[in-house]
């Protein structure tokens, strides 16, 4: 029988943090693929059915809820597009939960809006993302507003 290399322990714990951290930050591009595309099956495998989210000023409760605030957001537009950086992953101690945070630049468009056809939100996502039998998901978001810039009537229905 082989005797344990002492050092494969170490080595795979660094193996299944860099895979864990990949893996949150590939589920905060598909959100952004999924709201973009308007791909409510997308989203769906983004977040637990159970999750909350703080979007600015409102809060949300399921999966549901958070859809029908971004769908009714983002359905008149033209087109939107949410891009991320920064990000930053801390896996929580038990490796099954972790905290996300990045910054994120959103383009909205609408053509032919009074006023001007473009609207940019900038801030930042944290979130609270939990593995589960299907991979990583969000269990709650904050979206905080740092700045605006444009027609803010592009947003709204």
């Amino acid at each position: 029988m082989a005797t344990p290399d002492p050092d494969a322990a170490p080595l795979l714990a660094e193996y299944r943090r860099v895979v864990d951290e990949a893996a949150v930050r590939d589920l905060a591009a598909r959100y952004c693929w999924a709201i973009d595309t308007l791909d409510r099956e997308a989203f769906g495998r983004v977040f637990t059915p159970d999750a909350t989210a703080l979007l600015g000023n409102s809060n949300h409760d399921g999966i549901d809820d958070i859809w029908s605030k971004v769908d009714t957001t983002l359905s008149p537009l033209t087109c939107s597009q949410h891009l991320i950086g920064s990000q930053v992953v801390d896996l929580g101690p038990d490796g099954d939960t972790a905290r996300h945070r990045c910054q994120f630049h959103a383009q909205h468009v609408r053509e032919g809006t009074e006023g001007g056809s473009q609207f940019v939100v900038a801030g930042t996502y944290t979130d609270d993302v939990v593995r589960t039998a299907d991979g990583w998901r969000i269990r709650h978001r904050v979206l905080t507003v740092l700045w605006t810039s444009g027609n803010p009537r592009v947003t709204r229905p």
